[in-house]
This record gives structure tokens, C-alpha cells and sequence, in this order.
């Protein structure tokens, strides 16, 4: 093999596998404008359908990706997510790296509504429909005629409208179960929001970063909760500087 082509497979082989994980009211798709910029920059990406059903459960089947994943993988999460991210790195010496994108970095015994409600700022308790009782809970939505102005207030109103239509609810019991563990207390982390977020107060994004030790934490002026959809390339920064340190 060419010295340059062994180079090039050595490279593809030390980078990460990038997973991402989406949040509440949203899916796999809300990482459509980041993974492109992963993929050419040559990592491997796994967006992960999670459930939105529970901590525990949606960490458990998170974790059973992972250990089917060979080598190294930084772990993404949005929202809701985070918690999810939180627990299913726990144990996995695999997981090298946290990126949290407005998302919940709870500590043992917080849940996402605990963490939200410890700040002033969010609006997300007014911009939910009606509860949906369904076989595993109660199920909640955004509101779409508030999903555009209150979860993704920088994006194009004619986008906004598919993702308030498309949104997979979240069960009331997932964002008030505290979590298992905290596993930024042993994986590095980094942090990117929206200094503009409605839904987790900027406030609290700033605590739980500061408190995880952030390796680097970025306020994207005037972005929303749906930064990575709004601000996809400084996004992508974010998780490469993660991926760079991986290896």
C-alpha cells in the first residue's frame, strides 16, 4: 500500500465514531445540518433514535449501541438527551468524550425538570400541549403554534413547521426521573447553547458546564434551543475539538 494511502487508513481508524443523540419534541433528523460536516472530515456518525421514554431505559438501550460500536466514541447529546448521554457512558471506557448541545448535564438524583426550574428564563412549562395519555405515561408536546417562537425561534418559520409536525413526544415521567449517575464527573466534556434558549435557561447551561469542568463552553449569540440546527458549523466545531483530543 502507498505511504499516503496507509497514512489516510491509519487516520480513519484512530478517529472516533461520532454518536448523536437527540432530545425531546424533536429526532435523528435535528442532526441533519451536522452530520455532513462530520462525515467529510472523515468520522464515522450514528444519529441514535432515542426513545424519549425514561432515563434509565432510554440509557440502557443507548448503552447496548455503544458496546457494538468498535474503538473510541464521543457521545452527543441534545435536550433531554443529555441525561441520556449522562448514564449510558457510565461504565463504557469506550466513551471518550461528552459534547452536551442544550443539553441537561444532570448530577446523581437531578432530573431535567429539577435542572430547568433551579433558573429563571424557561418557557417550556407554557408551550406544551395537552398531556396524551398513552400505554407508557403521559405523553408531551410542544405546542406547534408556540413550537416556532418558543423552541426554535432562529430557524425559518416554513422549517420550524415540519419539526413542530414531526416531533416525537417525550413521557412526563422521563423528565422529572432523576438520573442514575453523572458520568462527566470521569469523561471530559464540552458544551455549546443558545444564548438566546427559552426551553433550558442559559443560566443553567453555564452552571452545569462549569460544574462539569468544561473543557470549552460556547454561548452562541442569539441561538435558541435548537442551536445545532440554526448554527450547525459551530456545532460541528465544537464536537471535532472533542474528537481531536480523542486518540
Amino acid at each position: 500500500m502507498p505511504a499516503a494511502a496507509s497514512a489516510a487508513a491509519a487516520e480513519k481508524q484512530t478517529k472516533p465514531t461520532i454518536v448523536l443523540v437527540h432530545g425531546a419534541f424533536a429526532d435523528s433528523s435535528s442532526w441533519n445540518g451536522v452530520i455532513p460536516l462530520l462525515q467529510s472530515q472523515g468520522y464515522r456518525v450514528i444519529a441514535d433514535a432515542n426513545p424519549l421514554r425514561g432515563v434509565t431505559s432510554d440509557a440502557a438501550d443507548l448503552s447496548a449501541l455503544l458496546k457494538s460500536i468498535d474503538g473510541p466514541v464521543v457521545l452527543v447529546g441534545h435536550s433531554y438527551g443529555g441525561s441520556v448521554i449522562t448514564n449510558a457512558a457510565e461504565g463504557n471506557p469506550n466513551v471518550k468524550a461528552l459534547v452536551y448541545v442544550a443539553a441537561y448535564a444532570p448530577d446523581a438524583g437531578e432530573s431535567a425538570a429539577k435542572l430547568t426550574s433551579q433558573f429563571p428564563g424557561s418557557t417550556v412549562g407554557t408551550s406544551l400541549s395537552p398531556p396524551v395519555t398513552a400505554p407508557g405515561g403521559k405523553d408531551l408536546y410542544i405546542d406547534p403554534a408556540k413550537f416556532h417562537a418558543e423552541f426554535a425561534a432562529d430557524v425559518p418559520q416554513a422549517q420550524a413547521a415540519l419539526m413542530a409536525a414531526g416531533q416525537r413526544p417525550v413521557t412526563e415521567a422521563a423528565l422529572n426521573e432523576a438520573s442514575p449517575g453523572a458520568a462527566w464527573k470521569n469523561v471530559p466534556s464540552w458544551f455549546v447553547y443558545g444564548a438566546a434558549d427559552k426551553i433550558i435557561p442559559p443560566q443553567a447551561h453555564a452552571f452545569m458546564a462549569q460544574r462539569a469542568g468544561s473543557k470549552e463552553t460556547v454561548a452562541v449569540d442569539g441561538a435558541s434551543h435548537v442551536v445545532m440546527v440554526s448554527h450547525p458549523d459551530q456545532v460541528a466545531k465544537v464536537i471535532q475539538n472533542a474528537a481531536n483530543t480523542v486518540g
